[in-house]
């Protein structure tokens, strides 16, 4: 049957478990293949099979094959699968993990001396390369940055060439120029040299300089790997590309699988080019396509299928393997507030009714959307998890988990009502508790932690029934040495992006208008046209439940000036602010989708200025003094808490604040990106903030 993985066993068997698309891949062993996969369509499966197939038949020595992908998640889910159908010698890993091995194997051999310590953040060099330019940046120009030096380095892009190159290719970092950014980065690479360090890219670079400038190391690793899978392969960056073709050494034992329709970080230096182009570059290719949709209903496929017909991004066209089930849902509602409250309470319904909350997703464009779901979700009691932390077993408050859960297992230590007693003994000695804490941030992000290793525990004890917990502990370090994270038992906040390549029975689609999806930076038709492979991402992560939604102004009370984006066009009904637009002067519908300046009227020609509102030269609208020191009493209030900045209020919430300066806490409410939990930690402090400026 197939959707359920054969267990290991004779080569016959493991074809049995495959269709007729699936089994094809799996019988093309040799030469270059090219598998254009569409979204549920079982291309892990078909992978894994084929790699099995290949060591069961003999074709394969198991150690000679390295499959690679883009996650640890997705490498730790290929080894389990692998190890389970009689191939777990095959080394299943990242493009980073398999260059970080080389590098370190092989640079002693070569340069003498140590590999430069890996390094986890950019930031602290980046900041002290910008005060060596006298640059002043904040953390966000900084993050920004770090971007950019990301994107260059991935897409082959010296500091001497930056400026030229970013140029040409539309990008920029907003509020520096791109000689500016050149002589930052520049400074970055010398900063992190005099300090013997190297970044996540560097470990792609230093693997390739190895292999292109040592024919010693090229044929040592050519010797040790023939058989070569990449998974993803519409995601791979020009740096990557190079270093795969360096593996090969010109051979074309190579199977790459990807689906161009889910081409979403070109921003990242990903290119659908390599996948596109792939039988140009190796002729002979066997190319094959994977169309039946295991994931989801008729009515989210077709859904899915209709938003990328006739277009640029247009795939393989699905077809669900799955019955019928409920019509895709779409909702306009007036603001933000109202569009939180009403899917929270439609997630509280399919609580009531039975459905675990791990089976729900609530996804947007931006991080900044979240603050409003989480407000909602909260005041119902309904836990949830915000999607995007250090990888699970990296956190400092696991290690610490499973440490001590070992520990109790050697010693014997157990209080005789079974794992899951025991495991929740263990953990309420570092503060973990039945209930969720109120609060976001690093102590809400604790919890999360420990409360997934609780409800793993459950589920193992389900499964193993008199399971003792040296055995839980076991499968934790199982669990660890593929990153293999056990998921807590709450509804998933996640944007678009950190939901690839996962899926929910249910998922909510929110905050879909114009200037969000599209994002409002998305100049050009290539740029629109990720958007919209971004929105059929998020479409195709559901199971059986999609809703759509919308919000037709930002706060409570606000005009209702937003649209629905216009990738739904043909796909929803008519709704109400279609019919206002329907309404307008006809004057005022010609003027439709040129951005004007709230304060002089005139048309808005850069990115910066469509963000903001209005030219550079206008005066802002809010009350800026007001807003500097509302950030100085942030900064003041989250040293305190020791949080991050925006972990109390975002920017734009502040500059909310500044712009309507609430009179009491009534007003300071009605302020999108506050809730209850914000109005009794920091309500008062606020209005006490706003009155002391008013007074001087």
């Amino acid at each position: 049957m197939v959707g359920t993985d054969a267990p290991a066993g004779t080569a016959e068997r493991l074809l049995e478990a495959l269709d007729p698309e699936q089994r094809d891949v799996a019988l093309a062993l040799q030469g270059p293949v090219r598998v254009l996969a569409g979204a549920g369509t079982g291309k892990t499966r078909a992978l894994t099979h084929r790699i099995a197939y290949g060591v069961a038949t003999g074709v394969y020595n198991p150690t000679e094959v390295l499959a690679v992908t883009f996650t640890t998640r997705a490498a730790g889910e290929m080894r389990t699968r692998l190890r389970s159908l009689g191939a777990g010698g095959v080394q299943a890993r990242t493009f980073h993990s398999a260059a970080l091995r080389q590098a370190r194997y092989f640079w002693p051999r070569v340069y003498g001396g140590e590999l430069p310590q890996l390094t986890e953040s950019k930031l602290s060099m980046l900041a002290m390369a910008a005060r060596r330019n006298r640059v002043d940046v904040d953390q966000a120009t900084l993050r920004d940055l770090a971007s950019e030096v990301e994107w260059s380095k991935v897409s082959n892009v010296r500091p001497d060439d930056y400026a030229r190159v970013s140029t040409a290719r539309g990008r920029s970092v907003n509020g520096q120029d791109p000689a500016t950014v050149a002589r930052v980065f520049a400074a970055y690479e010398e900063v992190k040299r005099d300090q013997g360090r190297m970044d996540m890219e560097d470990v792609l670079l230093c693997a390739a300089a190895l292999l292109a400038e040592d024919e010693r190391v090229a044929a040592e690793v050519r010797r040790q790997y023939r058989w070569f899978v990449v998974d993803e392969f519409q995601d791979v960056s020009p740096i990557q590309a190079t270093l795969l073709d360096l593996w090969l050494g010109g051979r074309s034992d190579l199977c790459v699988v990807g689906d161009p329709a889910q081409t979403i970080y070109s921003f990242a230096g990903a290119s659908a080019d390599y996948l596109r182009d792939f039988p140009k570059r190796y002729p002979g290719t066997a190319s094959m396509e994977l169309v039946r949709n295991y994931r989801s209903t008729p009515q989210v496929v077709e859904t899915a299928n209709q938003l990328l017909a006739g277009t640029s991004s247009a795939g393989v066209r699905l077809m669900s393997q799955q019955e019928a089930g409920a019509e895709v849902a779409y909702a306009e509602y007036p603001d933000e507030v109202a569009e939180a409250e009403a899917v929270a309470a439609d997630i509280l319904a399919l609580r009531n009714q039975g459905l675990p909350m791990r089976e729900v997703a609530v996804l947007f464009r931006i991080n900044a959307q979240s603050e409003a779901f989480e407000e909602a979700l909260a005041a119902r009691g309904v836990p949830y998890v915000v999607r995007g932390a250090a990888r699970f077993f990296d956190r400092p408050e696991v290690r610490k988990a499973v440490t001590l859960l070992r520990g109790n297992a050697r010693g014997g230590v157990g209080s005789g009502d079974g794992v899951v007693a025991d495991v929740k003994a263990v953990l309420a000695g570092m503060e973990w508790t039945e209930t969720a804490p109120t609060g976001r941030g690093s102590v809400r992000d604790r919890w999360e932690s420990l409360q997934a290793i609780v409800t793993q525990a459950e589920e193992f004890a389900a499964a193993q029934e008199g399971a003792e917990l040296g055995a839980f502990v076991d499968d934790l370090d199982r669990r660890a040495s593929e990153q293999h994270a056990p998921v807590a038992e709450g509804v998933t906040l996640a944007t678009l992006h950190a939901a690839k390549g996962l899926e929910w029975d249910a998922v909510y689609l929110c905050g879909m208008h114009e200037g969000t999806m599209p994002i409002v930076y998305a100049e050009g038709p290539a740029a629109v046209e990720e958007e919209r492979r971004l929105l059929y991402v998020g479409m195709t992560r559901a199971r059986k439940q999609l809703s759509v939604s919308w919000a037709l102004a930002r706060t409570p009370g606000g005009r209702g000036l937003r649209k629905p984006t216009r990738f739904l066009t043909g796909l929803r009904p008519e709704v109400r602010s279609d019919r206002a637009a329907e309404a307008r002067p006809e004057r005022a519908r010609k003027k439709r989708g040129v951005a004007h300046c709230r304060v002089c009227n005139a048309p808005l020609s850069t990115t910066p200025e469509r963000k903001v509102g209005r030219c550079e030269d206008c005066p802002a609208t809010y009350d800026e003094a007001l807003f500097e020191r509302l950030r100085e009493w942030r900064v003041a209030r989250a040293g305190e808490e020791k949080v991050p900045a925006y972990v109390v209020f975002t920017d734009l919430t502040l500059q909310a604040i500044a712009e309507v300066k609430p009179a009491d806490l009534q007003a300071l409410l009605r302020i999108s990106g506050i809730g209850k939990t914000k109005i009794d930690k920091y309500g008062d402090a606020v209005l006490e903030v706003i009155a002391e400026h008013d007074t001087r």
